[in-house]
């Protein structure tokens, strides 16, 4: 049976939680988009740079190759759940790893970690964003980790997590050393999506730990950390519905949360890209612009679902969340993403 999602009631609770704790944060004078931002109207979106582009289906490239048969010395591993424990700062911290039917420990597997949202865990993210079922049709490892307290500690977000500050970000480090040791891992091929306080954790990710983490594809959350000054470009995939209540699309002053355009935009900045994005597909509902000209091919890439609630798209999430998009699944198209982006 299917662990559902939060109502709609517990992500504006969670909204409220959150806020009690971002009112008493001041931005700086110099506060860059990328941190707290003056709201936008949707006619500020990134320009697209041409008015007669073609509506494609997907955006298709060759993917990397992956990591040469017998790296793995010594590794281990068999296909199924797990759930595992590791310690951080003298805390015991979970994390759910599943294993695809078809792992060869001798062959180097790409690695995704999903983060859940506030008052959600990880079963629940498993469930909705369906990124097991696709591990195994694709050959990778997905892992769901815990946050304390149902949280992640993600900057401006959120819960027990943020105010006691925990090292999430060294919770990520801690898995991963474990998983490399167990497992045949390809370390280029290690990624982050997340969803609402997971896609704000995924994000600061990107920020400080692009050593480790190739790219990242949040949905429904923005940049909640400052600085956020990675030593590389990282590719960004971010999916956000512009009916988002929970995580506004115009962004929040109160709560410290910037416009999506803007923590895009911040994006496209650091990774260098160009100031115009062109449209890359258009279907339904949805629509995704990419920045030009970004550095070392870092693509930045913000797909608008129209009317789209707090939800995964295409994913199985409560309708009280606000409508979900079906016509872009955000867990194939983010995959496809990772798969054009390896570690340089």
């Amino acid at each position: 049976m299917k662990r559902r999602a939060p109502t709609a009631l517990a992500l504006m609770l969670s909204l409220a939680g959150c806020a009690g704790d971002a009112v008493t944060v001041e931005a700086p004078a110099d506060a860059s988009v990328a941190e707290v931002a003056t709201p936008v109207d949707a006619a500020a979106a990134p320009e697209v740079g041409a008015v007669d582009v073609p509506r494609v289906e997907e955006v298709v490239d060759v993917a990397p190759a992956p990591a040469e048969a017998g790296a793995c010395v010594g590794r281990g591993g068999a296909p199924g759940d797990r759930e595992q424990r590791v310690r951080v700062g003298g805390v015991e911290r979970v994390y759910r790893v599943h294993i695809p039917r078809g792992y060869d420990p001798a062959r180097p597997a790409m690695l995704v970690f999903n983060f859940h949202g506030y008052l959600s865990n990880e079963a629940q993210q498993a469930d909705w964003s369906n990124l097991e079922a696709a591990a195994d049709a694709r050959g990778f490892v997905a892992v769901h980790p815990r946050g304390r307290d149902t949280s992640w500690n993600a900057g401006v977000c959120c819960g027990g997590a943020m105010a006691r500050q925990d090292d999430d970000v060294g919770f990520v480090r801690a898995m991963l050393d474990a998983l490399e040791a167990e497992l045949c891992v390809d370390r280029r091929r290690v990624f982050a999506t997340g969803f609402s306080n997971g896609a704000f954790f995924a994000n600061r990710l990107a920020c400080e730990l692009s050593d480790r983490i190739a790219a990242v594809a949040p949905v429904a959350g923005l940049v909640g950390v400052s600085p956020c000054a990675p030593p590389r470009p990282v590719p960004v995939l971010n999916f956000h519905g512009d009916a988002d209540l929970v995580v506004p699309y115009q962004g929040s002053p109160l709560l410290g949360f910037p416009a999506v355009t803007d923590s895009m935009r911040g994006w496209a900045a650091r990774n260098g890209c160009g100031a115009a994005a062109t449209e890359v597909l258009r279907r339904g509902d949805a629509r995704c612009v990419s920045f030009a000209g970004c550095a070392a091919g870092a693509e930045v890439i913000l797909c608008t679902l129209s009317g789209g609630g707090h939800t995964w798209p295409g994913g199985d999430v409560s309708a009280l969340g606000g409508r979900t998009s079906r016509d872009l699944d955000a867990t194939t198209y983010l995959l496809d993403f990772f798969e054009r982006h390896p570690l340089p």
